[in-house]
């Protein structure tokens, strides 16, 4: 079967690609700006010309997606006799809080799911990765401001994610992965200030980390979030982790029979992030 990626600038769409094409599957990649991306095709999901024609031929789809066109999706997936798709989605999906109704992700699940295909949901909690939009910062200010450092998080490294991406599209659909929601964490509970300090650790660059109060997270945060709903969520969600470990989740060594790596992994893996 034929597997479209979509977003595929994204470290996880590239790794899944990578995966696939090891594995002697038919890909094609999608993406917004498709240039400099060898053998991209151009995607615009508000365009059901597009989506057709990014279709066409296809039988599984890895998906990024939000739910302003993800009707749009369904539909033009439906014409297109698609067959199965996993959508990278987030764990914020299931949060249990007062803003988990009006989460953009769980909008999209909803409506993706309800296609005439079968679906998988990959819902992952912090990236690692995330750590790189820490350093732009850090070289900006020399500080690092950031809300909740007492937060237990348990981030998870983006390859971890591609793997279990990758097999559930190649056990394909009919298979025990239709209709689940996979909850994917990393191996180790810990506080966003112990993520600092293994930076320092590893790399030798100091950190000052300043603890900043919910209003003053929410007035720097909305610059970069434009979602005031996924905002608020993603907050309320820290402040319910303060003080709390983070359940650790066995789906990534479940469905790809390898531990999930670690954050010192992930520093390793990326070395150039906070060099100076």
């Amino acid at each position: 079967m034929s597997v479209l990626i979509t977003g595929g600038r994204g470290k996880i769409a590239r790794a899944v690609h990578t995966g696939l094409v090891a594995a002697g599957r038919t890909v094609r990649v999608a993406s917004r700006e498709p240039a400099g991306l060898p053998g991209a095709v151009a995607l615009n999901p508000a365009h059901p010309a597009s989506l057709a024609t990014a279709l066409d031929g296809i039988s599984q789809v890895f998906l990024y997606s939000d739910p302003t066109t993800a009707e749009l999706f369904v539909e033009a997936a439906e014409n297109a006799g698609l067959k199965q798709v996993v959508l990278l989605s987030s764990m914020s999906a299931q949060a249990d809080n007062e803003n988990a109704a009006r989460d953009p992700h769980a909008d999209t699940e909803r409506i993706i799911t309800s296609g005439a295909y079968a679906t998988t949901s990959l819902q992952p909690g912090t990236f690692m990765s995330n750590a790189t939009y820490w350093s732009y910062q850090l070289r900006a200010t020399g500080q690092l401001r950031l809300p909740y450092l007492e937060a237990e998080e348990a981030p998870i490294h983006e390859q971890d994610i591609a793997d279990v991406a990758l097999k559930v599209l190649l056990d394909g659909p009919g298979g025990p992965h239709d209709g689940r929601a996979y909850l994917l964490t990393g191996p180790e509970s810990m506080t966003r200030r112990h993520q600092l300090e293994l930076i320092t650790q590893l790399t030798g660059v100091p950190i000052d980390a300043v603890d900043l109060t919910p209003e003053q997270a929410f007035e720097e945060l909305a610059t970069t979030m434009r979602n005031p709903a996924q905002l608020a969520s993603l907050m309320s969600y820290w402040a319910s982790r303060v003080g709390s470990p983070h359940p650790i989740e066995p789906t990534v060594e479940l469905i790809t029979n390898h531990p999930p790596r670690t954050f010192t992994t992930w520093l390793t893996d990326n070395p150039t992030v906070f060099a100076q």
